[in-house]
């Protein structure tokens, strides 16, 4: 057994990156990671210098194989439904998180794995990736996001076709259908993860908050009401200190300073 903690947090300037760490398992869920997400979730409020999350898996072969079906084996048939509950909590609170969350996907991502990529605001494939919603196959259905989330990136029909099959898809068809934002080189999607969180983090971290608020509390809204939310969005950037401290920057010629105030 491995002293290793099931969950690696690595701080690299205003980027901390969160890997799963059970390659043994290929990062599949179990409780313990799942608590180990939920903690790390709950502190990253106090950390104001962090701008940006990058999630991946350890091992190179997968981000995530999706639950521990091992685990599931043995858990009693009344405990199931929590342990539903805690995977689609965990997501959710990821997609609702103030900062910025990206998906950086090697090898697999099926099952709860992909719909943890889906909770991401941004998903970066290597070419090595596979990805699918597969519980169809187990005579089950996503429960964690999937039926949600996935729609509202590539399309109703399509997600239905991939949903409805359970087809597991290479990197370059989910960056053809909008899956992906990015697609690299196999081996590569933590580090072109990194490059994307490195340009996030240059930004003011207020108005990075306020633009990820503004998307997502306004893009299934009538426009009328979309405009609304997002100047009140708007609003938040107004009295900090980091509008002023762009202002002058740009004034002085240099790279602003920005300290999320």
């Amino acid at each position: 057994m491995s002293d290793e903690p099931i969950l690696l947090v690595e701080t690299h300037g205003h980027v901390e990156r969160w890997t799963l760490n059970r390659p043994h398992a290929l990062n599949a869920f179990n409780k313990p990671l799942l608590l180990a997400i939920n903690a790390e979730l709950d502190a990253l409020p106090t950390r104001t210098d962090v701008r940006a999350v990058i999630v991946c898996g350890a091992g190179g072969r997968a981000l995530s194989a999706g639950a521990d079906l091992k685990e599931r084996k043995t858990m009693p048939p009344e405990e199931v439904p929590a342990f539903v509950s805690l995977i689609g909590g965990t997501f959710d609170r990821v997609a609702r998180a103030e900062i910025p969350f990206i998906a950086a996907v090697d090898g697999f991502a099926f099952g709860g794995g992909m719909e943890l990529a889906l909770a991401c605001d941004i998903r970066v494939f290597g070419a090595n990736a596979k990805v699918g919603l597969t519980e169809t196959r187990l005579a089950i259905i996503p429960g964690a996001g999937g039926t949600q989330r996935l729609p509202r990136l590539v399309g109703v029909g399509r997600a239905k076709e991939l949903i409805l099959s359970g087809r597991r898809i290479g990197a370059e068809e989910a960056h053809r259908i909008g899956l992906a934002e990015f697609l690299t080189d196999a081996g590569n999607a933590v580090a072109k993860a990194h490059e994307v969180a490195d340009e996030i983090g240059k930004c003011g971290p207020v108005a990075v908050k306020a633009a990820k608020a503004a998307i997502d509390g306004g893009w299934d809204l009538p426009m009328d009401e979309a405009l609304v939310h997002e100047r009140a969005c708007y609003d938040r950037t107004l009295p900090t200190q980091d509008r002023l401290e762009a202002l002058a920057a740009f004034a002085e010629k240099r790279p602003p300073r920005f300290e999320g105030r």
